[in-house]
C-alpha cells in the first residue's frame, strides 16, 4: 500500500502519525511525507517516512497515486494551515481516488458537531491500530 501523509506549519501531526505507522507496519507499506512546506516535509522524514516532496506541486501529483491518504482534516480546507495549503491542494486530496483517513483536528473555524475532543495520541492510535488494520486485513 501506499500511504501519503500531508501535514504542513511544522510537521508535528504528521510525523507523529509517521512514527506510529513504522512502529505498526515497520516496513510493509510506502509510507510518503507530503509537506506543505521544507520544515514540515523534514519533520515527517525524521520521522523514517520512506519518500517526502513539499510544495503544491508534488503534493497534487503524488496524492493521485496513493491508495491511502492521512492527515488533519485541515488538508480538505482551501487555505487552510495559515494559508500553506493551497486551493489546488485541497481539490487534489478531494479528487483522489484514495481513501481518507482524517483526524479532526484543525486550527480553523470550523468545528464537526457531535464530536468529541480526543488528545492526537488517541486519534494516531484509532487510526493506525483499529480503523486502518480493518481497511488492510480486506486488502
Amino acid at each position: 500500500m501506499r500511504i501519503c501523509v500531508v501535514d504542513g506549519q511544522g510537521g508535528g501531526i504528521g510525523a507523529t502519525i509517521i512514527k506510529r505507522l513504522k512502529e505498526v507496519y515497520q516496513e510493509e507499506h510506502e509510507i510518503i511525507a507530503l509537506g506543505t512546506n521544507a520544515i514540515a516535509t523534514s519533520q515527517m522524514l525524521k520521522a523514517r517516512a520512506n519518500k517526502g516532496a513539499t510544495g503544491e506541486n508534488a503534493i497534487i501529483r503524488t496524492v493521485a497515486t496513493a491508495d491511502i491518504i492521512i492527515g488533519p482534516i485541515a488538508i480538505m480546507m482551501a487555505n487552510s494551515m495559515m494559508g500553506e495549503l493551497t486551493p489546488r491542494m485541497a481539490e487534489a486530496i478531494m479528487d483522489a481516488p484514495a481513501l481518507k483517513l482524517l483526524l479532526p483536528l484543525t486550527q480553523e473555524r470550523v468545528e464537526i458537531a457531535g464530536l468529541k475532543p480526543e488528545p492526537l495520541p488517541h486519534l494516531v492510535e484509532h487510526i493506525v491500530n483499529i480503523r486502518l488494520k480493518e481497511i488492510l486485513k480486506d486488502v
